[in-house]
């Protein structure tokens, strides 16, 4: 039933491509509707920074709906569409870095927890996510990067390998090392009270 279903999504990924590369407009849009969450995702593992994401996918969406004419193959559409989302973060994460030499701010990711009838739930899940995400957003993007696809998006070990042009034993060490590395500093924040040691 999955391979189906699976087979029948990448169907539709392919007359929708072929779609956008004769000009229509609304193909575009239900590719993005289809593949933004996991697109935002994947800019995430990149930059570590959500306050960055909407940006950087809108780059991403333009540079896909001008660049789509250079898509040959269809099939490859998600490592293309990757290829993309992740060079655009890179581009973005380079730039923020060169202002932060310049002007050398720190801004914290903001979370809004969402509204709960009991208030102390609501505290302990939105610092239980603010440790999370700080955590993840200490991981050397090497790391990050993987994680983020496997274990967010939910991405075989061989499609990380094909995104980042990676051997899958190499995805496999560099996972391995990523879940060690959360867990040691999950547990740094809670030994130092919840500020972490980073």
């Amino acid at each position: 039933m999955e391979v189906a279903v699976a087979c029948k999504a990448k169907d539709e990924d392919q007359d929708l491509i072929a779609a956008a590369q004769r000009g229509e407009r609304g193909a575009i849009d239900a590719l993005v509707r289809r593949n933004d969450r996991w697109v935002r995702n994947a800019v995430y593992a990149v930059v570590g920074n959500a306050q960055l994401i909407d940006d950087v996918v809108q780059t991403v969406w333009t540079r896909a709906w001008q660049q789509i004419g250079t898509l040959v193959d269809p099939s490859r559409w998600r490592g293309w569409l990757y290829a993309l989302a992740r060079n655009a973060a890179i581009d973005a994460g380079q730039k923020i870095a060169r202002q932060r030499i310049r002007q050398a701010p720190y801004v914290k990711d903001q979370y809004q927890a969402p509204e709960e009838s009991d208030p102390s739930r609501s505290l302990a899940r939105a610092e239980q996510h603010r440790r999370a995400l700080s955590a993840i957003h200490g991981l050397p993007a090497i790391y990050r990067e993987p994680f983020v696809l496997r274990h967010l998006e939910d991405w075989s070990y061989a499609r990380i390998a094909e995104a980042l042009e990676l051997p899958i034993d190499t995805v496999e060490t560099r996972l391995v090392r990523a879940r060690r590395l959360l867990r040691s500093a999950l547990a740094d924040q809670i030994e130092n009270g919840g500020t972490g040691s980073r």
